[in-house]
């Protein structure tokens, strides 16, 4: 112990110490969070030795210093900003299964956006480890058994230990580009593990600092020419003249679209075996639709998100184009983004009114400047409900309390109206409180508390989502609506897979990375009340498709748009559906990421050699995807959108758009005290009663007679 002490009193003592406990970190970090699993002895090696050298560097630079007090306070401060990069990414990639990057850090990616709720971050018992050395050297500072060392380093001595850093960490640059030649340049925008594989993660950071800029300059220098060429990419290889027998199916109807949170197709018509010993659905209601002859279901809908995860989603069935590379472009760049997007659209084409109902802040992505931006008139966040913590999920209000509690925002809405329901509930930790939970549903025993309560919280949703239609139907609305149902993303992943997988079937010791990309499925469901013909159709497609469709079946040409999906119904489709990795599905063959591996989509099995039709298609599918994303990455990297506006559809002015809930409550009854008769909201022909008292009281919160609606009168 005299020993520590006395090598923790020593300026270089001290400055080893964190280097070592560092790379003890980075190593538990590695391999039990991170999960990185190095290919040939090579791999193992740069993964060892790559948080020293770059580690070293940094801290090395303290020994200049001369000042005792100076050197001390910036040891404490580097020491905090290097673990608190690594915690921070240990505690990102448990939610999302990514690293962190400067979007992310400013407000992408949704992690650390006001309203996250702090009590859903997955922090880990055995968390104290990445803090402990910290905590004891600053105990034992405060207690003096650790003396400051008044004595500097000279300057060769301090040059010596740089000079060493700096040859270490370049003896481990050279041999990770040696092991993968272009590792910055061709690598880093490819794939991000393996510049935290070969380097580690203050590297990537820096990698990622440096595309970032470039991105910023891209987009300063954009040149007007380029949407040009886009324009004629889109002519030629994505747009499609819809189908006759779908297209204006819904023309003058309302179109309501359900955001099903977190919500795999796994979850349609699953049985499970509940602790009670009992077979249980999970969700009822939605297999009903699912299965319903007025809806056209797809089995084959991938999610095409990649890290801005649900504002990706939101972005693609919003403007038919892809979220970026990295981050979150709602965050990054919705602000000032031009867009062609639905509400605008459908506002100015077909008189639509328009609204989002979503139960989190809206800070959260960036959505109050982003929802301006693309035209939406109303954004009833959680300003405009009680969030008491009796109403509150970690993720903001509580899903029964959204879809009731938006009755009296809903009914003084001018139809026809363009309606988003976000959806919380069922996110994430997957937690609710105990009077939530159905009595005559029982969970799994799993052994796995994510996976039990994904059952339950997804159940939750389905109740949710049965009374919001029982109210629809009572109010009269359902019979003048579409509603469109959607799972934004995954809702397990990573090392929780492995208790989820015996519940859908699959062996959990042979999981690969086909079943991962399996699990990108999600449900989408275009329910018509008063069609006959609904059925579920086979067709692969994915999110980037939602707009066109839906815009056919509204009686809207979509051809001098830029949109880069293809209508669903529509003939002619390309036959895979790109990924944001990189990747595809297609009916044959499954690229499950860039550098991925080859699957037969039918069989599962992997494709070990591709004989020479297989290769043609592969080639050339991989060359569509690229040509598809990167089109779509330079629109939206550039805003170039600013240098088109169709005919027809005027330029958004964000400021006249005010979603506060004093300028929304004035909004609204001006809107209809000024139609009088002509006003089509449901208030008025209901002559001015509301059609809350149609809501189920079947609710904890409201048979407690608790007032959970806090909205505009």
């Amino acid at each position: 112990m005299k020993k520590l002490l006395f090598i923790l009193g020593n300026r270089t003592g001290l400055i080893a110490f964190i280097i070592l406990f560092i790379w003890v970190k980075s190593m538990i970090a590695y391999f039990f969070v991170f999960n990185l699993r190095g290919i040939g002895p090579a791999e193992f090696l740069l993964m060892f030795v790559n948080p020293i050298g770059f580690t070293a560097i940094c801290f090395s630079l303290l020994l200049f210093i001369k000042r005792t007090s100076l050197f001390y306070l910036a040891t404490f401060v580097l020491t905090m900003l290097a673990n608190s990069l690594l915690y921070l990414n240990v505690l990102y990639y448990r939610e999302f299964t990514d690293f962190i990057t400067i979007d992310t850090m400013t407000g992408g990616a949704g992690m650390f956006q006001h309203g996250f709720s702090f009590g859903s971050v997955p922090i880990h018992l055995t968390d104290w480890i990445y803090w402990i050395d910290i905590i004891a050297t600053i105990a034992l500072l405060l207690i003096k058994k650790i003396k400051f060392d008044d004595v500097p380093l000279k300057n060769k001595k301090a040059f010596s230990f740089f000079s060493m850093s700096l040859a270490l960490f370049g003896l481990n640059f050279w041999f990770g580009d040696f092991n993968k030649h272009q590792l910055i340049l061709r690598k880093a925008q490819s794939d991000k593990t393996y510049i935290v594989r070969y380097l580690g993660l203050g590297p990537w950071m820096l990698t990622d600092g440096y595309y970032t800029h470039l991105v910023h300059t891209q987009r300063k220098d954009a040149n007007k020419d380029t949407i040009h060429k886009i324009q004629k990419y889109i002519d030629n290889n994505r747009y499609l003249a819809p189908n006759l027998k779908m297209y204006g199916i819904s023309k003058n109807r309302n179109l309501i679209i359900i955001h099903l949170e977190s919500f795999q197709q796994d979850l349609i018509d699953l049985k499970i075996k509940g602790t009670d010993g009992k077979e249980h659905i999970v969700t009822p209601f939605l297999n009903s639709l699912y299965h319903s002859k007025n809806t056209y279901s797809f089995s084959n809908f991938f999610n095409q998100v990649g890290q801005g995860k649900t504002s990706d989603a939101e972005n693609m069935l919003e403007t038919s184009t892809f979220g970026l590379p990295s981050g979150s472009l709602f965050a990054k760049y919705g602000s000032t983004q031009r867009f062609e997007a639905m509400p605008s659209i459908l506002k100015q084409t077909e008189g639509y009114s328009s609204a989002v109902f979503h139960g989190n802040v809206g800070s959260f992505y960036n959505r109050l400047n982003t929802y301006k931006q693309m035209g939406y008139q109303n954004f009833f966040n959680q300003s405009f409900f009680d969030n008491s913590p009796a109403n509150m999920s970690p993720w903001g209000i509580k899903d029964k309390l959204l879809f009731r509690d938006s009755v009296p925002l809903l009914e003084q809405m001018q139809q026809p109206f363009y309606i988003k329901y976000l959806t919380v509930t069922n996110h994430l930790i997957y937690t609710m409180d105990n009077e939530d939970r159905d009595p005559t549903f029982a969970t799994v025993n799993s052994g796995n508390k994510l996976v039990d309560g994904y059952f339950e919280t997804a159940h939750y949703l389905d109740q949710a989502v049965q009374q919001f239609y029982d109210y629809l139907k009572k109010s009269g609305l359902y019979d003048k609506s579409t509603i469109v149902l959607y799972g934004d993303h995954y809702g397990i992943s990573g090392s929780d897979l492995k208790a989820f997988s015996p519940y859908i079937g699959i062996n959990s010791n042979r999981f690969n990375s086909f079943d991962d990309t399996m699990l990108q499925r999600t449900p989408f469901m275009i329910n018509i009340p008063g069609q006959t013909d609904g059925h579920i159709i086979n067709t692969y497609t994915g999110e980037i498709d939602v707009m066109p469709t839906l815009e056919h079946m509204l009686g809207i040409d979509t051809k001098k748009y830029i949109q880069f999906g293809q209508d669903m119904f529509a003939r002619g489709r390309q036959d895979f559906v790109a990924l944001r990795n990189g990747g595809f599905v297609s009916p044959t063959i499954t690229l499950t990421s860039l550098h991925g591996n080859y699957y037969n989509t039918q069989t599962g099995q992997r494709i070990s050699k591709l004989n020479v039709v297989q290769e043609k298609y592969v080639t050339e599918t991989r060359k569509k995807v690229f040509e598809l994303l990167n089109n779509s990455d330079k629109l939206n990297n550039q805003n170039l959108l600013r240098f088109y506006t169709p005919k027809g559809l005027k330029t958004v002015i964000s400021k006249n758009y005010n979603y506060t809930v004093q300028a929304t409550k004035k909004r609204l009854e001006e809107k209809n005290k000024n139609l009088a008769a002509k006003s089509k909201s449901i208030i008025n022909q209901n002559h001015g009663k509301t059609t809350l008292a149609e809501y189920t009281k079947d609710i904890p919160e409201v048979k407690k007679g608790q007032d959970s609606s806090k909205t505009v009168n």
